[in-house]
């Protein structure tokens, strides 16, 4: 499970960072985990060079038994291999039925009716992902069929996702469509009080600002001083510390530019390790914000190294059809948070040194700038979404 874990981890941080590179100074917002379980439905179809590029890009590649087949099972999807059946435990284990907050990962396959799916597949895909590959008419329902996955996946999102296709977004010729939403809500451990939250100057990059409203509290949270690059890394819990919501606050000359080009797997894991993340007393200011974001991911992927599976000649998707010419025509992530003083709402180096001594009683947290947050479930140490706020 660890290396699942690590797997998406190193997944979200290359997402990020393209993201970041062709979104400089916008707000971004995705759900990691719940891409690697969208893409991991392709992948359990994909064969050859197109299988091996997307392993590597899901970092996949590492996980030395990850393709091995599970053995004692009797799952006629066994020889899947491990990593397919151990992702479905990880969700498990993060979507508890009894848990204090709701987490629902709407992700589906919409496959052509001129192509012939392969049964297996299909058994496959419903066992280890809890969906089917929905069969629909591109070429001659295009408006009927976007009308049908925007219904779906707002059923799916507690209506929060809506209108994934605008009209006219579907190509007639698509083959084969992967939709991808994310919405999650859950109550703060320790909630903000309404009153308590005042207008205050948010300064954004360039030296402007805006007024937001600032949330304020005064509790025990657990707290971390990073000296370089110079930032505050806080915690926040939602209800049965389940999950938490990670916050790296850039402090003193260090922008947040400095912190994203630090920012790598080992750097992650070493700003945000628990045992370094020491409880005081914490005087917490952040803005009230909802972010609502959508990507097309497929040129995005292809820059990763995922390009075969998008290519028409090169796809080899033989595990899912047996018919030539199948490949990915389009993948569409959309994540929605709102961020307020009960919970979340969300529908996606050498010298470093950590300080935990001699600090004042109280600690002043500021969120008026830029920075960087993550919702995490504490247990498996998974990152469900990732974001940076630029505005609010």
């Amino acid at each position: 499970m660890d290396s699942i874990n690590t797997a998406n981890t190193e997944f979200c941080l290359d997402v990020f960072k393209e993201l970041n590179s062709n979104n400089t100074g916008e707000n971004i917002f995705f759900s990691p985990l719940s891409l690697l379980y969208a893409l991991s439905m392709i992948l359990l179809g994909a064969r050859g060079n197109s299988a091996q590029q997307m392993e590597k890009v899901l970092h996949f590649n590492h996980i030395a038994e990850a393709f091995e087949p599970k053995l004692n099972s009797s799952s006629q999807c066994s020889h899947t291999g491990r990593i397919h059946s151990e992702f479905g435990d990880l969700f498990s284990q993060i979507n508890q039925p009894n848990a204090n907050y709701t987490l629902s990962i709407a992700s589906r396959l919409y496959g052509s009716k001129a192509e012939a799916f392969n049964v297996t597949y299909l058994n496959c895909s419903e066992e280890l992902y809890q969906t089917r590959l929905q069969t629909v008419d591109f070429s001659q329902s295009t408006e009927e069929t976007r009308k049908t996955i925007n219904a779906w996946i707002e059923s799916k999102t507690n209506g929060k996702v809506t209108n994934l296709f605008t009209k006219g977004t579907i190509d007639p010729a698509s083959v084969l469509v992967l939709v991808n939403a994310i919405y999650f809500k859950g109550r703060w451990q320790h909630q903000f009080q309404e009153r308590e939250t005042v207008k205050r100057p948010f300064h954004l990059p360039g030296g402007k600002s805006v007024f937001v409203e600032m949330m304020n509290q005064i509790g025990t949270f657990k707290l971390a001083f990073i000296m370089e690059p110079e930032m505050r890394v806080l915690e926040l819990p939602y209800v049965d510390n389940s999950l938490s919501m990670v916050i790296l606050l850039p402090m003193g000359s260090t922008n947040l530019e400095q912190i994203e080009k630090q920012l790598n797997l080992k750097t992650f894991h070493k700003w945000t390790h628990a045992a370094d993340l020491t409880e005081r007393e914490v005087e917490v200011h952040i803005p009230r914000f909802k972010l609502e974001i959508k990507y097309e991911l497929n040129s995005l992927l292809q820059s990763l190294g995922m390009k075969d599976v998008f290519n028409q000649i090169k796809a080899n998707l033989s595990g899912m059809s047996s018919a030539k010419g199948l490949f990915l025509s389009k993948v569409i992530h959309k994540a929605y948070v709102d961020v307020n003083e009960e919970g979340t709402e969300a529908a996606a180096a050498n010298g470093l040194n950590v300080v935990v001594k001699r600090l004042p009683l109280r600690v002043q947290f500021m969120a008026n700038h830029p920075f960087l947050f993550f919702i995490r479930h504490i247990h498996t140490n998974t990152i469900l979404f990732c974001g940076k706020l630029v505005s609010p």
